[in-house]
């Protein structure tokens, strides 16, 4: 064998490694496996990185729509926010906390500690999505299993490339889909996991609401959460909130247009607060279709050694921003034991 083929043979090219999604879990994977020295490319199909950890802009608005903020309990995810903090990514909010019941307000004395990205939900994903290969706007519909690894398709068939191992980090029933035919047994898994809708609606008023707190659990409305974005650290000082809907008002209104959704909730927070608010000056509502596992399953992760696939995301092993990482985590590790090639540790928290 000529010199030329040796350079070439398989056995001496670089291993490719694909990540489906890039929202916490499927960065943080993909963040291990780099600072190992492999070779990552991540796949997205939004405009940028966080999936729920995401902050819409709207002119000078500002609005946290998906995850409101997170809490670390687990040691391993606790050692990471103290590096997240020491980096200025995240920060504690501190802000006061309410639950309302049909105009009756009871502010929580509860000494939770609740963590936000800064200056937005993103700045973590950001900061992780930063020295990683990701093709954003570029949506993965097709597994197909060749001699040489997994070849990925695109919409209407395009050709994204081959890849040796593949770790899918997508909402359960999306990832289903994706394994359906290629893992069958893996689909079945992520089928099982039901995942409850959440519409989100974004308002901003002119004066401030006079109302004591900073967010709220509600109970008997339709709305389940409220806060006042401009309440948490880095975010300008307006009137922005977030209401988000209870599990069972978006399934039964899922497909609402946005601005009827954004009117029914605004109703909503005038009878949770007892009375009318002064009008918005900015209304827009966000659909999550897939905001949270009913039920996450025990695994951290899914893995099929002899198929080189993992599958990760908040729907395994726990839910909320603490649990995607972890399985973001898990699934490192699993592909470190599917590809126990020489590789390089950086060490050090992603």
């Amino acid at each position: 064998m000529s010199a030329l083929a040796k350079a070439e043979s398989p056995a001496t090219q670089p291993r490719q490694f694909a990540v489906i999604g890039a929202g916490l879990s499927g960065l943080v994977c993909a963040r291990r496996l780099a600072e190992d020295g492999l070779t990552v490319r991540v796949f997205d199909k939004a405009r940028g990185p966080g999936g729920r950890m995401s902050t819409r802009r709207a002119g000078d608005w500002r609005f946290d729509h998906g995850a409101q903020y997170f809490t670390a309990r687990d040691s391993r995810f606790s050692r990471q926010v103290d590096s997240w903090r020491h980096q200025g990514l995240v920060a504690k909010w501190a802000g006061t906390i309410a639950v309302l019941h049909r105009g009756a307000i009871e502010v929580n004395g509860a000494t939770t500690e609740r963590f936000v990205g800064v200056p937005g939900m993103n700045a973590v994903s950001r900061h992780l999505a930063a020295r990683l290969d990701v093709a954003y706007r570029t949506e993965i519909t097709g597994l197909e299993q060749t001699e040489a690894g997994w070849n990925l398709t695109g919409v209407d068939g395009t050709d994204i490339g081959q890849f040796d191992i593949v770790v899918i980090s997508a909402p359960a029933p999306q990832t289903a889909r994706l394994l359906e035919s290629a893992a069958p047994d893996m689909a079945a898994a992520a089928a099982s996991v039901e995942m409850a809708p959440c519409w989100a609606a974004m308002v901003g008023f002119a004066r401030p609401l006079e109302i004591g707190f900073d967010g709220a659990f509600v109970a008997d409305s339709p709305l389940n959460w409220i806060a006042r974005n401009a309440s948490k650290p880095g975010r300008p000082d307006d009137e922005s909130w977030v209401l988000h809907a209870s599990p069972e008002w978006s399934q039964r209104h899922l497909e609402l247009e946005p601005e009827r959704a954004a009117e029914l909730l605004l109703q909503a927070l005038s009878d949770a607060l007892g009375g009318p608010i002064e009008a918005a000056v900015h209304v827009d509502a966000h659909r999550w279709r897939f905001a949270l596992p009913a039920e996450p399953l025990a695994e951290a992760c899914l893995a099929d050694p002899e198929l080189r696939l993992v599958a990760c995301g908040d729907w395994c092993g726990g839910p909320r921003i603490e649990g995607a990482y972890l399985s973001g985590l898990a699934a490192a590790r699993r592909v470190a034991e599917l590809d126990p090639q020489p590789r390089r540790t950086l060490g050090g928290e992603p």
